[in-house]
């Protein structure tokens, strides 16, 4: 009897957790196709700069890197 504990609490598991999985992407499927296209626009506009943003970031941040590493006399040299 305790042997089949296990499989049937997993089992159920894996349906509760597939049920939810499914309903969850067709909701936000269902609301995605709602949306207007002026929305997506400013939603990818918005994506767009914070991507920008990021890279600039990065890109300063590795400047920043190479500037410390020259003044206290690092080896940049590749092997």
């Amino acid at each position: 009897m305790m042997d089949w504990i296990p499989v049937v609490f997993v089992t159920f598991k894996f349906l509760v957790l597939g049920t939810g999985m499914f309903f969850a992407i067709k909701w936000h499927y269902d609301q995605g196709k709602k949306q207007k296209l002026e929305e997506r626009r400013a939603v990818l506009r918005a994506g767009g700069k914070v991507a920008a943003l990021f890279m600039l970031s990065l890109l300063g941040v590795g400047l920043l890197t190479f500037v410390l590493i020259r003044m206290l006399g690092m080896d940049l040299s590749m092997p």
